[in-house]
């Protein structure tokens, strides 16, 4: 199910998915965009990994010089273009995160939020190890999953978006534990705190995790 938010889940049935959150849910997006926010400096250049239709970049182009964002669904980055049509701040690529055709030491901040290090389907250590690669010296690699403290809200969100048509429908005796699992196949993990203690420990790296809203869990690692 690698394809799975290129092929079935993209462009106006992704963007269905946040129009139909709750106020809860909607608190966490902005509490997460804001808190990656904080984050840049105006003379930064951002790259998002797993950029959708543009929802987050939106908000990044408004604090970043420029912003850069590659997604593997091409109708996801055709609809992008039309949602981000008045900025002239923002560059598209259809890319996978796997394997980022970048220079070397280019962005300021490598950003995979929503929970991209799960979502991506991307081994996690070759995801960190393309994003340092294209990171600056003391530049940013922001990482994002949800919170165990959120469990509740992301699965009623989940359930909505199933009987939506979104995602398919939800098997209750495997979803558990933070894995939601649908019968269509549709896996989703988390990455907990100890994942991203372990994968740190694992590449040697140094980072900083932090919960938000206790919703989101974030790992920051400097370059």
């Amino acid at each position: 199910m690698k394809e799975y938010y290129s092929e079935k889940l993209s462009a106006n049935k992704l963007r269905r998915c946040y129009d139909i959150a709750s106020p809860r849910i909607k608190q966490y997006l902005k509490a997460e965009i804001d808190f990656v926010i904080e984050q840049i400096h105006p003379s930064n250049r951002v790259l998002e990994l797993g950029c959708g239709y543009g929802r987050v970049l939106k908000e990044l182009a408004h604090k970043a010089a420029e912003v850069v964002g590659i997604d593997t669904s091409l109708d996801s980055l055709e609809l992008a273009k039309d949602y981000l049509q008045n900025f002239n701040n923002i560059e598209l690529h259809q890319m996978n995160a796997n394997s980022l055709n970048f220079q070397k030491d280019i962005f300021d901040v490598v950003i995979a939020i929503q929970n991209g290090i799960s979502a991506f389907k991307v081994e996690p250590e070759l995801l960190v190890k393309e994003g340092l690669c294209v990171l600056k010296p003391q530049g940013k690699f922001i990482l994002s999953s949800y919170s165990v403290n959120f469990w509740n809200e992301r699965l009623e969100w989940f359930i909505q978006q199933s009987k939506e048509g979104l995602l398919g429908e939800i098997d209750f005796k495997k979803t558990k534990d933070g894995v939601i699992i649908c019968k269509d196949g549709f896996t989703a993990t988390t990455f907990t705190e100890n994942d991203f203690q372990e994968l740190l420990h694992k590449m040697k790296l140094k980072g900083t995790i932090k919960e938000i809203d206790k919703s989101s869990l974030f790992c920051i690692i400097i370059k």
